[in-house]
Formats: C-alpha cells, sequence, structure tokens
C-alpha cells in the first residue's frame, strides 16, 4: 500500500488551516488508502511518526516567495515591468544584472518601500498576498533586507538594536484589531529575559566569528564598509528570516571584506533560510555558491540559470542577453 505525507510547517499559510497549532508544530496531510488525515504533529517527532506510512515519503513544505507579473514606478517612471521569480526557503538565488536594471528596485518593492508604486503584479508570501502589508508586518513575517547603504544611528547600541528587533519580530506579524488597545497608547511589549537574549546572541557572535566589542558600539557609526555588512547579517541571524533580500551586499568591500561577510553569509545557509542575492559581479559567487542565478534587464528577468551562468556572464558581459525590442530604449534606474 503507497503512501504519501506532506508536512507544512506553522506560519507558512501552507497546507490546511488548523486551529490550536502552536510554534515547533507542523501540519501533516497524509493520503493512504484514497483517504485523507489532517493531524498536527511535533516537528521534533516527525521522522518518529513517519513509518507508520507504510511505505510512504515525506517532504517538508518550507516557505516560498512568489513574485508574479511584478510591475513598479517611481515618481511616474516604470521601474519594474513584469517580473517573475520564485525564491524556496533552502535555496540561493542571484540576481544580477547591469547598473540601472532595476535589482535593487525590487528588493525595495518586496518590503514595501512606500517610495514605490505597484501598478501591477502580486507578492505571495507563505500564501498571503503581502503587497497591501506595512514593511514592518512583512519583517515581522520573516521577511528580511540587508541594505546596500545601511544607515548609521549614532546613541544606539548594536545589542540594544538587535534586542527590539528580536522582540518585535517575535511578537508575530498579526497587527492588533480595532478596538483591542482602546488607550491609543503603544501596547507594553514582552521583552526577552536578558539571559535569553545574551546566550543567544553570544551564539550568534561566534557563528559569524564577531568580536565582543563589536555589540558596544552604536549602529554602523564610523564602521568600515566591511563592518556595516557583518551587522546586517549578525542582525540577520538573530532574527532567522525565512528569506533574506541581500542588496549588493558585495559594494563597497575589499578582497579582504568580502570574503569575511562571505563566509558569515554561508554559515547561515541551511534548509530554514532562502537567499535572493543581489549583485553587479560574479566576483560574490566565488565565495556564495548560487542554486539558481537570474538576469534583469530593464525590469524584467531575461535569463534564468545554474552557477555557471554567472561565469558566462563573468566572460561576456551582459549585451548579449538585451532583448532586441529594448535596445534603444534608456534604461531604468535600479
Amino acid at each position: 500500500m503507497q503512501a504519501t505525507m506532506k508536512v507544512a510547517p506553522t506560519g507558512t499559510g501552507m497546507g490546511p488551516h488548523v486551529t490550536g497549532r502552536k510554534r515547533g508544530t507542523c501540519i501533516v496531510v497524509a493520503n493512504r488508502a484514497n483517504l485523507e488525515f489532517i493531524l498536527v504533529v511535533k516537528i521534533a517527532n516527525l521522522m518518529r511518526f513517519a513509518p507508520y506510512l507504510k511505505g510512504g515519503c515525506v517532504s517538508y513544505m518550507g516557505s516560498e516567495l512568489i513574485i508574479k507579473n511584478l510591475h513598479a514606478n517611481i515618481e511616474g517612471k516604470a521601474i519594474l515591468r513584469g517580473v517573475d521569480l520564485v525564491v524556496k526557503q533552502g535555496e540561493v538565488h542571484a540576481l544580477m544584472g547591469p547598473n540601472g536594471s532595476g535589482k535593487s528596485t525590487l528588493a525595495n518593492v518586496i518590503m514595501g518601500n512606500p517610495k514605490y508604486e505597484v501598478t501591477d503584479g502580486e507578492i505571495w508570501f507563505k500564501g498571503e498576498n503581502i503587497l497591501e502589508y506595512s514593511p514592518d508586518r512583512r519583517a515581522r513575517m520573516r521577511l528580511f533586507l540587508a541594505f546596500q547603504y545601511p544607515m548609521s544611528i549614532p546613541g544606539v547600541s548594536v545589542a540594544n538594536f538587535l534586542r527590539r528587533s528580536l522582540e518585535a519580530v517575535r511578537e508575530g506579524n498579526k497587527p492588533l484589531e480595532e478596538g483591542d488597545n482602546p488607550t491609543g497608547k503603544m501596547a507594553k511589549r514582552k521583552s526577552i529575559p536578558p539571559r535569553e537574549f545574551r546566550t543567544l546572541l553570544q551564539e550568534k557572535m561566534r557563528l559569524l566569528k564577531v568580536d565582543n566589542s563589536f555589540i558596544n558600539r552604536a549602529i554602523n557609526d564610523g564602521f568600515s564598509g566591511g563592518e556595516k555588512k557583518r551587522a546586517e547579517i549578525l542582525q540577520m541571524a538573530l532574527l532567522e528570516p525565512e528569506i533574506a533580500l541581500m542588496d549588493e551586499t558585495d559594494s563597497g568591500l575589499d578582497i579582504d571584506a568580502l570574503k569575511i561577510v562571505s563566509e558569515s553569509v554561508n554559515a547561515l545557509t541551511g534548509p530554514n533560510l532562502g537567499i535572493l542575492l543581489i549583485t553587479h559581479y560574479q566576483r560574490m559567487l566565488n565565495y556564495i555558491t548560487p542554486d539558481f542565478v537570474h538576469v534583469m534587464f530593464n525590469g524584467r528577468i531575461v535569463k534564468s540559470g545554474g552557477k555557471e551562468l554567472a561565469f558566462e556572464l563573468e566572460e561576456k558581459g551582459y549585451e548579449w542577453l538585451k532583448p532586441v525590442d529594448e535596445e534603444n530604449e534608456v534604461g531604468v534606474n535600479g
């Protein structure tokens, strides 16, 4: 008797809706003898549960970022002109292209930057169309954007910023319903016990080989280019996003800093993290191996392939991929 089992982690918005689920559990949709069973199982017990489906198979359904026919403008100027892309947990995607092709714009639109107006298309994450969600709510859903040019915030320590960010993400993505807070005052945030935060932070710092003195400095204030990017990656490690958008992380880095930052990114890759790595050059891909490479031209993805495509771009440049009907068009600002 053949049986199959599909598994969706809680909070993904995938599979059937089951009330009363807790973090650390998953939905199991089991098919056996033409009957479908819906169960909630602790992830830790999943493999112990699987043998009861004799001869069956188990697949883990992680989060997906799905972009469909996305168009976006800034100040009335078209930038994205029909982007289609799917990034799954556990995958590393490299998005390449010439200056002004729309790569950074795509990352900002995904995170909900209000400077950009979406005129058509959809952005789906965890089974929800997030186009109307605020950047804050998208971040609480565990989308993450590492900026090309991180801002300095004098007077706010890295440690304090990371702690408040983690508390916000742990609150979850559902906003208060109207009337839940009738006083109009901000609800008191449930804080993370200092000991728990220190333990978690030290764990991530050891993983990324970050010096203890780093977290006592003001955010990006007086940081080198490499230190700013490492601060972004430390934040990513602590917040544990499911999909991370990395906007030209190699920008402004010398070869030594690039190696250090790449090692930090590699330390975080795995089945729980999907990455969209935006870059102009193949050099970063010497250290971070992508599963997929996409090329963007004039607001569209014009070619996709495996890691070998990056080497071909290094050798040939981008002009050979320029669509014939766009040769006379002016490129958009990215």
